[in-house]
């Protein structure tokens, strides 16, 4: 992906607290521990109902992370769970460091 696209996706502040929460769910969605834990990552409904978006934004700005390559999207039923994808800030720590 082109580095521009990559700071795009950063350039919201509801996906920039996202990820956030992200890096540490079990602190950030409690509710989720009791049900389902965290093997998966987080269930869209409790970043929904965390952020106080439309369910269609939510899904729509974790679309944006994933495509940018910060999450990953596992699908368990009927549900979809988004975790961190640690690697991708490496990389753009990288990025960063070395082009700019």
């Amino acid at each position: 992906m082109e580095p521009i696209e990559i700071f795009k996706a950063l350039s919201n502040k509801s996906r920039l607290q996202m990820l956030e929460w992200l890096k540490e769910p079990e602190l950030n969605f409690p509710g989720q521990l009791e049900h389902a834990g965290f093997e998966h990552g987080v269930c869209v409904g409790q970043i929904q109902a965390k952020a106080g978006l439309t369910q269609s934004t939510v899904s729509e700005y974790l679309s944006i992370l994933q495509r940018a390559g910060f999450v990953e999207a596992k699908r368990v039923g009927q549900w979809t769970y988004y975790k961190r994808n640690e690697g991708a800030f490496e990389a753009l720590s990288k990025l960063i460091q070395s082009n700019l």
